[in-house]
């Protein structure tokens, strides 16, 4: 999955996407993939294989201290979308997220 979401980035977003690779957990099992950004940036596409479980976050703590992610860890049961949340600017900064449960489908708010 990891390689398919890696050759969207190279053909789609190649104007913004500069490389990419892997994130190990073990030797050979890639627990996430990292998209470097054009601006120094980076994004972090974790998924598990049976699709329940979701990050995508977009790191930018070093160039302008701010974090983007959607997530559907269930840490926030305030939030009206829980477990899907999303965090704007920073962890502590959490507004309901319009984001599919199964992120591998196109976005609508399921």
């Amino acid at each position: 999955m990891y390689d398919e979401l890696a050759r969207i980035a190279e053909t789609e977003f190649g104007d913004i996407v500069t490389g990419w690779y892997f994130i190990h957990r073990h030797a050979s099992i890639p627990l996430k993939l990292r998209l470097q950004i054009r601006d120094g940036t980076f994004v972090d596409v974790w998924v598990v294989d049976s699709n329940e479980r979701y990050s995508y976050h977009w790191e930018q703590r070093a160039i302008r201290g701010m974090i983007h992610r959607h997530d559907n860890a269930p840490d926030h049961p305030e939030i009206s979308t829980f477990p899907k949340h999303f965090h704007d600017g920073g962890e502590d900064n959490l507004i309901p997220a319009i984001f599919p449960m199964n992120p591998l489908r196109p976005c609508v708010n399921s």
